[in-house]
């Protein structure tokens, strides 16, 4: 007993609210369902509709409180719109978790300026305007979490880096300056950087199984990563226990990055 009311108060998101984009699949499926089943209200943003539907459907069922709201992030119009719509459901979010991306890498000299738009409004672009909405009331009450997914471009280059690379490693200095503006007041910002995850943004990588195999084997596992690999993590950085965690990029790779 006294075991878990010691982890309780180290890691329940009792009472806290959470917004993911791209909830509804892969990586961001799989933190949505560790922050609900952790205690907090989630609430996942991302356009499909039947995917969020089934995805509030199987966390309302496994007694979660969940809700979806339906967006383009790649318009910032209805970035802003779905970030209003969404503190309307629960309440002002206490955590925001951007896993919602886009993973378009034709060769750099064939990079139009339609893909670097896109790539940048997906994955950079509504990351800012979410923390720019939702990070000062999270400073104003004295509690947030604010939790960006990026890549492994991010810190090195290969397999056609170009705009996405570029992108990622923007978002991690975006959550270093996060941290710098609202860390003094009760609000960190970090970013999970992945390995090799098989999941509908990789759709392109997944359907060639000697890259598959190739990456697995730089590893220190010798597997390539699984959603699920990163629900602890997230319930880490969504909690009480990362208190003193900010500006950092917690690698959840396998020892992909180190190998």
């Amino acid at each position: 007993m006294a075991a878990q009311t010691y982890l309780s108060e180290l890691f329940s998101l009792e009472g806290r609210v959470a917004l993911v984009t791209g909830g509804s699949s892969g990586i961001g499926r799989a933190i949505a369902e560790a922050l609900a089943r952790a205690g907090a209200s989630v609430v996942v943003l991302a356009r499909g509709e039947a995917a969020l539907d089934f995805t509030v459907t199987e966390l309302t069922a496994a007694g979660c409180r969940a809700a979806r709201v339906t967006a383009d992030l790649s318009v910032r119009a209805s970035v802003r719109t779905a970030a209003e719509e969404a503190a309307q459901i629960f309440g002002e979010p206490d955590i925001l978790v951007n896993s919602a991306g886009i993973n378009l890498r034709p060769p750099m000299s064939e990079l139009s300026d339609d893909v670097w738009d896109t790539t940048m409004a997906v994955n950079l672009d509504a990351p800012f305007l979410l923390g720019r909405r939702f990070g000062p009331a999270m400073a104003a009450r004295g509690y947030g979490r604010i939790i960006h997914i990026t890549s492994q471009q991010a810190h090195r280059a290969f397999v056609h880096s170009g705009a996405y690379g570029v992108s990622k490693g923007a978002l991690e200095s975006l959550a270093r300056s996060q941290a710098e503006a609202w860390s003094p007041h009760g609000v960190t910002a970090n970013t999970l950087v992945p390995g090799f995850v098989p999941t509908p943004l990789n759709a392109h990588l997944s359907a060639n199984p000697t890259q598959v195999a190739a990456l697995a084997a730089r590893t220190l596992t010798g597997r390539n990563g699984l959603p699920q690999d990163f629900a602890s993590a997230a319930v880490f950085l969504a909690s009480p226990a990362s208190a003193y965690v900010t500006g950092q990029s917690l690698f959840v790779d396998g020892g992909f990055s180190v190998h």
